[in-house]
Parts: C-alpha cells; structure tokens; sequence
C-alpha cells in the first residue's frame, strides 16, 4: 500500500502537545476561552482519522446547530488540503480518500448517535450536554475499537465535567489538563483588561480561569446547591427501608420523564434516587418503579396528568392507576412561585451524589432564559435537558405531604403489561 503525506496547515499550541502525544484513552480538557481548543481537538481526530483505514470520528456539541456554527467551517479549512477529500453539507461529515469519516453531531439530538462504531469522539463544551450522553450511548460506541474520548471545555459549576476533571487528576491512567488565561499567555494583556471592564467577576473567572467554584450567570439553584456542599449535604444518602418511599414526577409527552425518589425521616428530606427516560411509555416506569427495591408511600404527578388524550379518551392518570400506579396531584403554583419553594425547601435536603449524578449536573445547569432584544434575563427557566428533573423538584417543593402516621405504605402487586 502506497502511504503519502499530507501536510496539514495546523500548528498546534504549547499545551496541545499534551494532548497530541497522549495515548491516554480519557481526556478532559478544562481551558479558557479562545484557547484554541476546538480546533486542536478536530485536528486530533483528523490525524487519526488520515492514519486509520475505514476509521470513524465523532465531535459532539451541545446543539446541531452549534456544532455547524462552530466547528464545521474549521474542519474544512483543515482538511482542504486533502486529495479527493469529500464534504457532506447535509450530514456535516468529511469523508477521507482513505474512507474515514468525522461527523458533527448536536447532544440536543442523542438518537443520531445510537448504533455507530466510534475510534474516537470530542465532546466540546461538556458541562452544557446530558450527563448521560456518554454513558448510555457513546461508550458502547467506543468498545469494539477501544475508542478513546476527550471532553473539552470551560466551566459551568461543579457539574458532571468538573467530576470528569476531578476523576482525571486522580487517575493517572487519564490526561487531565487546566488551562487558566494567566497561565497561557495566549490573549494580550490590553485584551483581558478591556474584557474585564464588561465582564462580572463571576464571567471573568469562570470563562477565563477556568474557575468552577464561579457563579453561573442566571442559574437558579447556583447558592442552594454551593451551601449543600459546604455543608456535606451532597453525600452517601441509603435507602431506609423503615422509611417510605414517595415519588415526584414531570411526565412528558414527547419529552423526557423524570422521577425523584424520596424519603423523609422527620427531620430532613432524603433524595435517594432519581430516574430520567424519553420516548417510552407509562408502562416502561411501572416496570422501573417494580424493579427498584423500594417500598411506595405516595407518587406525585403534575395536575395535566389528568387531561383525556383524544386518541383513546384516557388520561394518562386512568393509564396508569390500570398499571397500579395510583399518582396523587401536586398542586398548581407558577413556575416562579415553585422555583422560589424549591429555594426555601432545599436546606431540607440531603441528596445521594452516586445515585442523583444526573439531577446534580441538571440543576447546576437550569437557568434563566435570555431575551436577546433586551438585553437581560426573562422571568422564565430556559427549557432544555436540564428542565424536566429541576420540575420534578419543583413539585416536590409545592406539596404539603403527610409525612406522619396516617400515610400507608405499600408494595403494589403490578400487572402485567407490554413495554409500550
């Protein structure tokens, strides 16, 4: 086989040779912005991609539409000068000479990963994608080729990325990499000093030294989630089996289902478990809630649970007491007033960290939505992964549960049912 060179038209930076002349397989880089890192991280994959026969790469970004608006005009820029190099606008995947692929993706569309072999995957911008991304559908992906991953991005609270950061200082089996502004010199000086005259001092340290301890502009449970910390709140929460277990549910409809597990001992709320799944029906969660080793006091479902589907003249509350699960209504408060409960309630709050990763990483994200035209924050969440475990909550924080003698626990006796 003829082997020819290509030369690429990419120079790495200093602190990319890290990564360059790695073979870890894990890889977390924290940096600040304009560091360069998305492009070193495309190049990554094309070096390998130009080595490897028939090999297939991934870059992941929050959305599609990022994906597309960020890193697809870089990739072929790099690549152009690749003979017979091929470009699909359409699927936004470079197809090699050598018949290698790298394909952009949008975490805001995780089916579109599903069922492909994978020789190595960027992940840019991590800490604004599901934590469950990598776990459910990308590791498979890696296992037939050992496939390496690298998350790349900056801070946005201590959310599933600063736990990848965490995990990787620790294992020296990994490569794990801080990249401050005051350590890289790669912005001016006069430019950092004219950033910070617009910038918070929360902006500055979080986009610039890679601070994760900063606040989240427009986060809602920024403070409440700082002060569980501090005060070890976010721990090792067991399963009681003296104590009943009561369910907090946001059912969608299209959307993902999530579902909060929790126990009350009289003097504070324990958060033992929680649940998220999409595109399945209420038999599918029957089955989950048979299966967990729990003991049911009362489940709580939004008041729409109650609205008949015009298709079967059934509400999903009907549906589901057929499938013994017999759901009590969560009062109706706004989203400000439930958000607001959820601030109060939450000092009454010890939540499982193993267990509830993914409402950790969700309610760390759940902020504001921003209003473009005027130039600041609505009065209203933005909706997106994180919304459905930060509603849960907020129905959790709306109910006035009877928490004493009077609430009978039980273990249903589930009918049988279809997965859908």
């Amino acid at each position: 086989m003829e082997i020819k060179t290509v030369i690429i038209p990419y120079t790495p930076r200093q602190w990319s040779y890290q990564l360059h002349e790695s073979n870890k397989r894990w890889n977390v880089i924290v940096a600040h912005r304009r560091s360069g890192k998305t492009t070193a991280c495309l190049n990554h994959l094309q070096r390998d991609a130009l080595k490897t026969l028939g090999s297939r790469y991934a870059y992941v970004a929050p959305t599609y539409k990022q994906a597309k608006n960020v890193a697809w005009d870089i990739i072929k820029e790099y690549s152009k000068v690749v003979p017979n190099v091929e470009y699909n606008e359409a699927e936004l995947t470079v197809k090699y000479p050598n018949s290698s692929r790298i394909t952009l993706y949008g975490a805001d569309n995780p089916d579109s990963l599903r069922g492909i072999g994978l020789w190595g995957v960027v992940f840019d911008e991590y800490s604004q994608q599901p934590s469950n991304i990598f776990s459910e559908i990308i590791r498979p992906a890696l296992a037939d080729h050992s496939g390496y991953a690298i998350w790349i991005g900056t801070p946005k609270g201590k959310n599933e990325f600063w736990k990848l950061y965490e995990q990787g200082k620790k294992d020296k089996t990994w490569l794990s990499i801080l990249l401050k502004v005051s350590d890289s010199k790669l912005i001016k000086q006069e430019e950092i000093d004219d950033a910070k005259k617009v910038m918070t001092e929360d902006e500055y340290l979080q986009e610039f030294e890679c601070s994760f301890e900063a606040a989240i502009k427009g986060a809602f449970y920024l403070k409440e989630l700082s002060v569980a910390r501090a005060e070890k709140r976010i721990t090792q929460v067991k399963y009681d089996p003296a104590l009943s277990v009561h369910t907090w549910w946001d059912l969608g409809i299209g959307d993902a289902t999530a579902i909060l597990f929790m126990q009350f001992d009289g003097m504070k709320w324990r958060m033992i478990d929680c649940y998220e799944q999409s595109g399945e029906g209420l038999s599918h969660y029957a089955k989950t809630l048979q299966e967990k080793p729990y003991v049911y006091g009362i489940h709580y479902a939004p008041h729409d649970i109650a609205v008949k589907e015009l298709g079967s003249g059934q509400s999903r509350l009907e549906i589901a007491e057929a499938l013994g699960i017999k759901f009590e209504i969560a009062p109706k408060l706004s989203i400000e007033d439930g958000i607001n409960a959820a601030r109060l309630k939450f000092s009454s709050l010890w939540i499982d960290e193993e267990k509830c990763t993914r409402f950790l990483h969700c309610i760390s994200l759940y902020h504001k939505e921003w209003d473009d035209n005027r130039g600041e924050f609505k009065n209203k969440p933005f909706h997106d992964f994180t919304s459905h475990l930060a509603d849960a909550l907020r129905y959790w924080a709306v109910t006035k549960l009877d928490t004493g003698e009077k609430v009978t626990t039980y273990k249903p006796q589930w009918k049988s049912f279809n997965r859908r």
